[in-house]
């Protein structure tokens, strides 16, 4: 290479330094992010301070970039945070505002997270749902209202959707079903309603679903049972009705099981009881019927098992007491009968987990 071709290579790097310097943020992204900061009030911690200058990527509280492409790839903030900023404030976030359309123009973000802030309201952009990239969206413990976006389908990279704590109202997207890679599902402690979407058992790598606290009605769709690594699912205080899936103490990782406070009115199943794998289990506050079944091992490990308030009959199941464990039981506020079995679990428990039947006798209740 000549003089002349060495002092033009030199003159286009330093061009492209000034233009390009190291570490630097797109012009696009850094606006987007000002719009985002428009939008939203915080004035206790000062957390928008420092987003000023113009490298986006640095010193940016929340904000991480792409260190390839020097694209903003990921925001965090949340309310409540072992961050040392809360412990100088003494206090957790609080803020106010919405959540500005402006976000959806970081075409290249990976992780949303705006959480616990409390006082957050307006609606989720429903241009959210054409970040391609998206993985995680987390807007749980705000006042965001309207409905969960159509198109949430579309974002086919997610694996954490948590809306929880908010005012969100309508029915769950039917496009739900399409996010094949979700793993965390929670919705709880909103105002949805409607019905569960019937083939929710296409989402095979969900681990947790958690639906409670909301209005939800119809019966507990059959498919839930496909989803094979399902270890934790909360349909608890909704308006669920029908029976209880017959294969629902089939599934294989299955640990924690909540549906208390609905309307289902089914017999239990017995593999539900017998399954070694489910620690806690709580059904109360239904309609179930039918007898307790008789399968109890010397697998059975519960923590919690929780059969109150329902219209359960006949006897307490003899096989109890050759369980492994069982922590807290309540059998209260049914129509058992007969004696209560000795021996353990049942000497270590209060007499509250047997009152208000129609005959049950023996200790810890009156001798039979």
């Amino acid at each position: 290479m000549g003089l002349t071709g060495v002092t033009l290579l030199v003159t286009l790097m330093v061009v492209a330094a000034v233009t390009l310097p190291a570490n630097a943020c797109l012009p696009a992204d850094q606006a987007a992010l000002m719009d985002i900061k428009a939008a939203l009030k915080e004035p206790y911690l000062g957390i928008f301070n420092t987003w000023t200058g113009s490298n986006c990527c640095q010193g940016w509280y929340g904000v991480s970039c792409d260190p390839t492409t020097q694209r903003v790839a990921d925001i965090v903030l949340r309310g409540e945070s072992e961050d040392p900023i809360y412990e100088k404030a003494g206090r957790s976030g609080y803020m106010t505002g919405s959540l500005s359309p402006s976000l959806c123009k970081l075409d290249k973000l990976t992780t949303l997270i705006v959480a616990d802030w409390k006082d957050i309201s307006g609606e989720i952009p429903a241009c959210v749902t054409s970040l391609p990239d998206l993985r995680i969206l987390e807007l749980i413990g705000n006042k965001i209202t309207g409905q969960i976006p159509e198109n949430i389908g579309q974002l086919s990279k997610l694996t954490v959707l948590n809306l929880a704590d908010n005012k969100i109202c309508g029915s769950i997207p039917a496009s739900i079903v399409n996010l094949g890679k979700l793993k965390h599902l929670e919705l709880s402690n909103n105002q949805l309603t409607g019905e569960i979407p019937s083939d929710i058992g296409k989402l095979r790598m969900m681990s947790r679903a958690l639906l409670n606290k909301n209005k939800l009605t119809g019966s507990i769709p059959n498919s839930i049972t496909q989803l094979r690594r399902l270890a934790d699912l909360d349909l608890s205080m909704n308006q669920i009705t029908g029976s209880l899936p017959a294969q629902l103490g089939s599934m294989p990782v299955l640990s924690t099981l909540n549906l208390d406070s609905n309307q289902i009115s089914s017999s239990i199943p017995t593999n539900l009881l017998s399954n070694s794998g489910l620690n806690i289990l709580n059904l109360s506050r239904n309609s179930l019927e039918g007898e307790l079944p008789d399968v109890f091992c010397s697998k059975t490990y519960f923590t919690h098992l929780d059969l109150s308030y329902n219209n359960l009959r006949g006897s307490v199941p003899k096989s109890l007491s050759s369980a492994k464990y069982i922590g807290h039981l309540d059998l209260s506020h049914n129509h058992l009968c007969g004696p209560i079995p000795n021996g353990s679990p049942f000497d270590h428990l209060e007499a509250s987990s047997f009152s208000n039947n129609d005959c049950l006798c023996g200790s810890p209740l009156r001798t039979c």
